[in-house]
């Protein structure tokens, strides 16, 4: 058994290497080894410089991700724990209204004061609210309500408190604004 012989398309090319110009009849001038030493060796050292530069871009970067990994690592945690610090905060409203001087009322205070010590270690800070005008990077408006005593777009009261995180909002606050005066409507002349 004989192979066929190969085709012209399946063949593979011959590639002849590539001359440098230096290295033709046709260049005049001699190259001095030295200064393409030199010239080489500045090459590599530029490269080099640029290389650390980079690595050292690489490791700050890194760090940097590192540190604000770290201090955010939380964060789904503490959102997580908000809606049970709001239920309670509503028991302790509940236990308020019966009477400040129940035992119920003081060591649900206490256990409120520890949580809030607890988020205040961590960085949390609440998103201040009642009396700033109104915010849609901080504040969930959740209703409009006319007040005569009040500028338009100023947070009347907040029916849900907000949260950050640093410099980061992990929830925001779910606000009442005060809106427009309405139009007295004019009756109509008899």
């Amino acid at each position: 058994m004989s192979e066929p012989s190969p085709s012209p398309e399946t063949q593979p090319e011959i590639l002849e290497p590539e001359v440098a110009p230096e290295a033709t009849e046709e260049s005049t001038a001699p190259v001095d080894p030295l200064e393409a030493a030199q010239a080489e060796a500045a090459q590599w050292k530029d490269l080099a410089y640029r290389n650390a530069a980079e690595l050292d871009n690489f490791r700050k970067r890194a760090t940097r991700e590192a540190q604000e990994t770290r201090s955010f690592a939380n964060a789904d945690l503490l959102r997580s724990l908000f809606p049970i610090l709001d239920n309670f905060e509503m028991g302790l409203e509940a236990a308020r209204a019966e009477s400040e001087k129940s035992m119920i009322f003081m060591g649900m205070s206490m256990v409120q004061r520890q949580i809030s010590d607890f988020l205040r270690e961590q960085g949390v800070q609440e998103v201040e609210a009642l009396g700033k005008p109104f915010d849609p990077n901080l504040h969930d408006a959740v209703s409009q309500e006319v007040s005569p005593d009040v500028a338009e777009g100023t947070v009347l009261r907040v029916t849900r408190r907000g949260y950050k995180l640093k410099d980061r909002l992990l929830r925001a606050a779910s606000v009442i604004v005060s809106g427009p005066p309405v139009p007295a409507e004019s009756t109509p002349a008899a």
